[in-house]
């Protein structure tokens, strides 16, 4: 029967991991690739160490920060970018 509100035969367990964001470190994967890809361009390709340094660190800082307030904010900001302002004047 019916426990709780849920109808028996329609439940089944879901695993935490399907549900979360993939995270590198408290980034989200892609931007911590991307911005590690580019902090390393400048310190190995140019040969600009702290300027790499400075770089990775403040921009593994501000996705860290920006994924504490919303996991999934690239998403968001991929949508938005997207979205037309139909509206605007």
């Amino acid at each position: 029967m019916s426990v709780a509100g849920h109808i028996e035969g329609f439940e089944i367990p879901l695993h935490r991991a399907l549900t979360e964001p993939i995270l590198m470190g408290g980034a989200p994967r892609g931007v911590a690739i991307f911005n590690g890809t580019l902090a390393a361009a400048l310190g190995l390709g140019l040969q600009l160490w702290l300027a790499g340094l400075i770089v990775w660190i403040v921009g593994h800082s501000a996705a860290v920060y920006a994924a504490k307030k919303d996991p999934t904010f690239m998403e968001v900001l991929v949508r938005h970018i997207r979205h037309k302002g139909h509206l605007s004047c």
